[in-house]
């Protein structure tokens, strides 16, 4: 699965912890295009079949640098330890939409363009916003396809009715983002 140097298409990828916000370790990989994906629960069990899938979809080699040696992944990896922290508040990076098409596609980038930092959209207003006013199932399909969690802030998207909604992540690791930004009060543990 890992090659020292890709002879092809290739990503380069890496399992990063989440800190005190405590979501657990994430999945990342990058092409020489932009960041490609973001995985939830990349713990040692999964992060391997994880990586194999990623390899399989892209038609590309693999590899796994060791800790601190990234190179596409390397301003990802300080993007997100910032946002982890409280100090960053968009991310401005270069990104692989290869792995989301058509209407998910449209509904991620309009989710990306229009929802802030510290804001929330429910589905029916984003389905609205993405020129397809009823579709709000639909945005919670491409929410679930989002190859690009945390990046593309799908946990910003919540029920019309004020209910937190559904989450590729799990609904705890959404409540902590969204308290991460202010959106719900933080944890009491």
């Amino acid at each position: 699965m890992d090659t020292p140097e890709p002879r092809g298409p290739h990503l380069e990828w890496t399992v990063v912890d989440s800190g005190d916000i405590g979501i657990g370790p994430l999945l990342l990989a990058a092409t020489p295009e932009g960041l490609v994906k973001v995985e939830f629960h990349a713990g040692p069990d999964r992060a391997e079949k994880m990586i194999a899938a990623l390899i399989s979809r892209l038609g590309a080699d693999a590899r796994r640098p060791p800790p601190g040696e990234e190179v596409l992944l390397a301003e990802p990896i300080r993007q997100l330890n910032a946002y982890f922290a409280g100090t960053l508040r968009r991310f401005d990076l270069p990104l692989d939409w290869r792995l989301s098409s058509g209407f998910n596609r449209q509904v991620l980038l309009e989710l990306d363009r229009t929802v802030p930092y510290g804001a929330v959209v429910g589905y029916g207003e984003l389905a609205a916003r993405a020129g397809a006013p009823g579709a709000a199932q639909a945005v919670g399909n491409a929410m679930g396809s989002n190859p690009l969690p945390l990046v593309v802030a799908c946990h910003r998207v919540v029920e019309n009715d004020g209910g937190i909604g559904g989450f590729g992540g799990g609904v705890e690791t959404k409540r902590r983002l969204l308290a991460l930004e202010g959106v719900l009060p933080q944890p009491l543990f």
